[in-house]
């Protein structure tokens, strides 16, 4: 039998609202999770990863926005004004989560999971700054990171989300 790979399934996380989310909710679905911040030189990154969900258009991909003040307190909104903030200003309609810390030890244990390959069993990556990426497949597991600099709308991206897409379609 093959051993079980950790997975972001049994994470619960605060929806704007304060609503709780399990991320159980995104089962059987491809998804890049990225921390977010409305006052960063990143920040045109919203109005890319929203291309990129319209671009994909496909049932199975998501992707999960983490605002998070833990690098030069670059986002100093919270609440609705977080939500109308990304919405109007970038065009954002996938879901944007209520702000949390993404590093050290009070980050989110989500956070603490993607960023410990102790935990992930995948890899060892600490976001360094703002829009730091995860990609997780169908079966919620790790499958790899990539930097701020990494555009959302790089080939680099689009083809990792497009093989995830693939993997076990026939099946």
């Amino acid at each position: 039998m093959q051993e079980s790979i950790p997975n972001i399934y049994s994470f619960k996380v605060k929806k704007i609202n304060g609503e709780e989310q399990p991320l159980s909710a995104y089962r059987n679905k491809v998804v890049l999770i990225v921390n977010t911040a409305s006052e960063c030189g990143f920040t045109p990154q919203l109005k890319e990863l929203q291309q990129l969900k319209d671009e994909i258009n496909h049932p199975d991909f998501e992707i999960l926005g983490f605002p998070t003040n833990d690098f030069g307190k670059q986002e100093p909104l919270a609440g609705d004004d977080l939500a109308s903030f990304c919405e109007i200003n970038h065009g954002v309609k996938f879901p944007v989560f209520d702000k949390i810390m993404v590093r050290g030890e009070h980050a989110h244990p989500l956070y603490q999971f993607l960023s410990d390959k102790k935990q992930n069993l995948k890899l060892s990556s600490k976001p360094r700054w703002n829009f730091h990426k995860y990609i997780l497949n169908k079966k919620g597991e790790l499958v790899d990171f990539y930097l701020p600099f990494t555009k959302p709308l790089s080939s680099k991206i689009k083809k990792k989300v497009q093989q995830l897409l693939n993997e076990n379609a026939n099946q």
